[in-house]
């Protein structure tokens, strides 16, 4: 079967003037325009190839590289508002349309939104919408604290920031808990901090507990050797100063300057902390 909105590894079957028809195990075949042609190829070889309805809607397959595939989550910008919706340039000639019903507010062009691509059962297009939360579940959530996850960051709030797990949940990122800039549709690696009664997910962009350690220590250690062997941190510098500096808790940076300190790594002076040569 020849899945649109997916990569497809298709075969070459024949060529016509118009370009090559590619086709899967089961029958089906699919037109690759001229100007996606590989410089050299030969009938039966096999390409990867994303397939969609082009502008008189016909299937067609590509070489591009979507910036979304179906039933993904993608922060995609507005190309262009008509009576009919937004449409989303998503990498491809033709441009992605988000009707007005799945637009959360009204979107503006040239502005940028985290949508999800699915198919419309109805036309067979695929479409976009910004109502994200219809298509994310946390009924059943296969996680564990401390677990590493994909994190997609789609909203900020007086609480922290929304974002998306693994593709498939919605989390929470608490505000007192970040401590580099962010924005909308970055990804970043994230990590389960608790799971709650009614599956909701509390996400922490640092390790937890004694993971958060090590690369903490480095970073530390990284931050000397940029500054010469010494930096005016230390236990008594304020959070804020802690954040600004190092991008982490003043918890995160006393715990992992205590474990380079009793690695002998450093000495604590009342000036600040000075990277002991080895």
């Amino acid at each position: 079967m020849i899945y649109l909105g997916k990569f497809n590894r298709l075969t070459i079957l024949r060529e016509t003037s118009v370009g090559l028809f590619l086709g899967d195990e089961e029958g089906t075949d699919i037109l690759l325009p001229n100007k996606y042609i590989p410089g050299t190829y030969t009938i039966g070889d096999q390409l990867d190839v994303f397939c969609y309805l082009d502008h008189q809607e016909r299937p067609v397959a590509t070489t591009l590289k979507p910036y979304i595939e179906r039933d993904q989550f993608a922060l995609l910008r507005v190309a262009e508002v008509n009576e009919i919706g937004a449409f989303l340039d998503w990498g491809l000639e033709k441009h992605m349309l988000v009707p007005f019903k799945e637009q959360r507010f009204k979107m503006v062009e040239g502005q940028s939104y985290v949508v999800y691509c699915y198919l419309d059962e109805v036309t067979f297009r695929l479409v976009a919408s910004n109502k994200l939360d219809k298509f994310l579940s946390n009924e059943s959530v296969d996680l564990e604290v401390g677990q590493e996850v994909a994190v997609l960051l789609t909203r900020e709030s007086d609480l922290g920031w929304d974002v998306i797990v693994n593709n498939t949940h919605k989390g929470l990122v608490y505000a007192n808990e970040v401590f580099k800039k962010l924005a909308v549709g970055d990804r970043l690696k994230g990590y389960v901090k608790k799971i709650r009664d009614d599956q909701k997910l509390d996400i922490s962009l640092q390790p937890i507990g004694l993971a958060v350690i090590e690369p903490s220590s480095q970073h530390i250690i990284n931050y000397l050797k940029n500054g010469g062997g010494f930096m005016q941190l230390h236990d008594n510098s304020s959070p804020e100063e802690i954040k600004e500096a190092l991008q982490m808790s003043k918890k995160t940076f006393k715990k992992a300057l205590g474990s380079l300190y009793k690695s002998k790594l450093v000495r604590l002076e009342a000036d600040g902390v000075y990277l002991n040569e080895n």
